[in-house]
């Protein structure tokens, strides 16, 4: 298991997504499928300011992923950028909410803007998965002030995973910089595409 997908038969090692694409980040964790109930929840905490959902969420993630999160043992955790123009228009980063949660709890430090989104994209939500890949090439780069400071082993922290294409383009950048190992933890995962 790599991505975390609930697989369709048991004996499968990965799931149809993980099959098929060589991702390159190494491992990750989903507290939740992403069905209507978690999408709503998360459309109701991302664009109607319901921050107050954070703290379940991360209160869950611990219950579910302490145990595995300490094992793997990141430096740091980064959440996942938002473009300018988007962190502008929502107020907040609701990965970086995330992060900053589970960073308190489990004392990792957190390094909110070590990655930048520079280049504004279209909304994941509407492409299919070739249009993914393409729409976050060379969306994300390493913020200039952090260009002497190196983590070996981290882990990127994001609301959702459908297709794996956002934080594979992230840990790309970071593998580019000489990190070793990147991992993820999200609170939902699509299942299948």
């Amino acid at each position: 298991m790599k991505c975390g997908k609930p697989l369709e038969v048991e004996e499968q090692e990965y799931c149809f997504d993980c099959s098929k694409n060589v991702f390159q980040y190494t491992k990750g964790y989903a507290l939740w499928v992403y069905d209507r109930n978690v999408k709503k929840s998360i459309a109701e905490f991302k664009f109607h300011n319901r921050r107050e959902y954070c703290e379940y969420y991360v209160e869950e993630l611990i219950r579910f992923y302490e145990s595995k999160i300490l094992a793997l043992a990141p430096q740091v955790l980064i959440p996942v950028p938002l473009h300018r123009s988007k962190l502008q228009e929502r107020g907040f980063n609701q990965a970086a909410l995330l992060a900053l949660g589970l960073g308190r709890t489990l004392g990792i430090p957190v390094v909110e803007n070590y990655l930048l989104r520079h280049q504004k994209t279209k909304a994941q939500k509407r492409l299919n998965d070739k249009e993914r890949v393409i729409n976050l090439t060379d969306a994300f780069a390493v913020n200039p002030k952090y260009q002497n400071v190196n983590y070996s082993n981290v882990m990127l922290v994001d609301d959702i995973y459908t297709t794996g294409s956002t934080i594979d383009a992230c840990a790309k950048v970071l593998l580019q910089k000489s990190t070793k190992e990147v991992y993820f933890i999200s609170l939902a995962i699509g299942k299948g595409y």
